[in-house]
């Protein structure tokens, strides 16, 4: 019996301690729990909330004022204003000229920037933008020892590849603008495609054209156009090619496809997108006389006033009146071909017997002078003293290639054709102008021996 008693109260005793460990066994592990969660939550919080400590640079914000210049702006006027005296002003003036080629403030264009450190303390530096790629800035941080600098902004040429068709009852204006080549790189295309279409007769719905022209960005934004590198008109006479091409010697010119000069001495039509209201004829019932005559040239309708350039570059040989022509223009370009420009509302100032004028000059305005019925431009061509119809005649080139030159154009043109195919397939694709550039001497192999 005492055994049994013995036994039994060993076992309680196992029991009562196994208990004992089990419970130590569950407070360790809520213990353990409640630590982990307690790290959890400090941890999330040095993740929210902490912020590593560092120096903190407190730097005042520049004041920046702009000034536009405009007209009856000068130097002095608009340095006064930004409290400069007269010593300053003029050790300002004396460095822009000497150190920045800078004398004359063109109003509309010129922009001045004053920087001051912040409010209420002197001007620390002068910025003048003198143009999208040209930039002057003047330290004044030493009154005593301006420093002036003059800054070329380096441009970013892209290439950029448009094209585009006539649409039904549509003009090339009109149809570029929608193809998306910029305003002022359609009228540089008219001036090049001008010396072999009529922009009146040859333009019909369905004929394509495409242009591959030069953008320059600075700082990843676009700031102007650049020249017209390639362009191709599919004209009722044939297609019309044309490619920039810069001789060694830095002389750039356009020729066709074939390396001929596309640059000819004469205009077809000397305004531009100028409708033709009467064409050369051996036999035209006169407007105004009422009776049928040869009219010698060829007219384009213009809004009085419209300038009217020179068709070509030559010595003005006769600017006078008649009672047929009106007010006219005669030109001599060389021993072949003249020009004559009639009905004038008046004449361009400078422009006299013998005065020596560009090509694309103006020389004159449009009218309504002499034997005419509403303005227009009259203009004539003359060839060895016969007149010729302008829109037919064979102009000669003014640039032609010698053959060094005319395999490095072909070089170019290859290059230009291999990029506008690539443009067409990947309108994306970023291509820079020095990717094609081309070397300045084609190197041919020598024959085996």
């Amino acid at each position: 019996m005492k055994k049994a008693k013995d036994i039994l109260k060993k076992m309680n005793a196992g029991v009562v301690s196994s208990c004992k460990k089990a419970c130590n066994i569950h407070v360790l592990s809520r213990i353990v729990l409640w630590i982990a969660i307690a790290m959890v939550v400090a941890a999330v919080c040095v993740v929210v909330f902490y912020k590593p400590v560092r120096e903190t640079v407190f730097v005042s914000p520049e004041i920046h004022t702009v000034i536009d210049v405009k007209s009856g702006d000068t130097l002095s006027k608009i340095l006064t204003e930004q409290g400069f005296n007269m010593r300053d002003i003029n050790a300002i003036s004396k460095n822009l000229k000497q150190d920045a080629d800078f004398a004359t403030l063109r109003p509309g264009r010129d922009k001045f920037d004053f920087v001051r450190p912040k409010e209420g303390e002197a001007i620390s530096k002068i910025i003048i933008e003198n143009g999208p790629w040209n930039r002057i800035e003047i330290d004044c941080g030493n009154p005593e020892a301006w420093q002036c600098q003059k800054i070329q902004i380096e441009r970013d040429t892209r290439l950029a590849y448009k094209e585009g068709e006539i649409a039904q009852g549509s003009s090339f204006y009109l149809s570029a603008l929608d193809a998306g080549i910029p305003e002022g790189l359609i009228l540089d295309v008219y001036d090049l495609l001008a010396f072999e279409m009529d922009f009146e007769r040859d333009i019909r719905a369905g004929q394509k054209f495409y242009v591959l022209y030069e953008e320059n960005f600075a700082s990843g934004k676009k700031v102007d156009n650049g020249h017209v590198l390639a362009v191709s008109f599919d004209a009722l006479r044939g297609n019309v090619q044309m490619y920039r091409y810069v001789k060694p010697d830095g002389h750039a010119g356009y020729y066709d496809e074939h390396g001929n000069g596309a640059i000819k001495s004469l205009k077809r039509t000397p305004i531009n997108n100028a409708k033709v209201t009467s064409n050369f004829s051996k036999g035209r019932k006169h407007p105004v006389l009422g009776f049928t005559r040869a009219h010698k040239g060829v007219d384009f309708r213009a809004p009085t006033g419209t300038p009217i350039p020179a068709a070509g570059a030559g010595r003005v040989i006769a600017r006078s009146f008649n009672r047929g022509h009106g007010n006219f223009v005669k030109i001599r370009h060389n021993g072949t071909f003249e020009t004559l420009y009639a009905h004038m509302s008046k004449f361009a100032k400078g422009v006299n017997v013998g005065t020596m004028v560009r090509q694309g000059q103006i020389i004159g305005y449009s009218g309504s002078t002499g034997l005419s019925t509403g303005p227009h431009l009259h203009y004539e061509i003359i060839k060895n003293g016969v007149h010729v119809n302008p829109m037919t005649v064979k102009l000669p080139a003014i640039d032609n290639l010698d053959a060094n030159n005319k395999k490095l154009f072909m070089e170019k043109k290859k290059q230009l054709d291999s990029t506008m195919e690539s443009l067409k397939n990947n309108p994306s694709r970023i291509v820079r102008l020095t990717d094609i550039e081309i070397p300045t001497a084609v190197t041919v192999a020598e024959p085996k021996k």
